[in-house]
């Protein structure tokens, strides 16, 4: 989902020169990830009040106001640190829109448009991690979306973890730094995660048990 390590590293460099041709590209190239996770993140109701393209704006719009402290101070990789600052935006999104709508936000995660059929199979691969009882070793795609609905009766933590790993694509490292959380423990988290998505999934026939 995000760009290549490598060379945000060299525009990265070429901005800590100076050189504002480097800004400009590096926070450009990170426009459509940024697109994509304000589109997975956001509510429904308020994604048809608010387009993601204005919030990634938003976000670029500060990320450019804050960059010269980060490139002197560069805690967590680049595209976490964006991913913080949109995650903030759209957490504060979230409590303002509720606090003006007294009606429930219904949620609907759109994992389709956002990323397509490849993430929910890579996900139902997942389950066939090698601590857990082997998932089916192939799965019909009428029932990938099934994969996507049942991530909606998670718990957010659950959730989360997975949307991360999953259809953001971070590795166990940036989910930990993410959450703050050791690797370890997020590496833990994750498979808590598959064991009770696999459960939903077992639950309601879309797996078998045992397979």
């Amino acid at each position: 989902m995000w760009p290549a390590a490598d060379q945000t590293q060299t525009l990265l460099a070429n901005a800590r020169a100076g050189d504002g041709d480097a800004v400009n590209a590096l926070l450009d190239r990170h426009r459509e990830s940024l697109r994509r996770l304000v589109r997975l993140r956001l509510d429904r109701r308020i994604a048809a009040r608010v387009d993601a393209s204005d919030v990634v704006q938003d976000v670029l719009l500060e990320a450019n106001q804050r960059l010269a402290d980060y490139l002197r101070n560069p805690a967590m990789p680049f595209h976490l640190w964006l991913r913080s600052m949109a995650r903030d935006r759209i957490i504060d999104m979230h409590r303002r829109h509720r606090a003006a709508d007294k009606r429930s936000v219904e949620k609907e995660r759109p994992l389709h448009a956002a990323f397509g059929d490849r993430s929910s199979i890579e996900l139902a691969v997942a389950l066939k991690d090698p601590e857990l009882t082997p998932a089916a070793a192939a799965l019909k795609s009428e029932l990938e979306a099934r994969f996507l609905d049942a991530l909606d009766e998670l718990g957010e933590d659950d959730r989360d973890i997975l949307l991360m790993r999953h259809f953001e694509g971070l590795g166990n490292g940036e989910a930990a730094a993410a959450l703050d959380l050791s690797p370890a423990a997020a590496g833990m988290r994750h498979l808590r995660a598959l064991r009770r998505l696999r459960s939903i999934l077992e639950a309601d026939g879309t797996l078998k048990a045992g397979e």
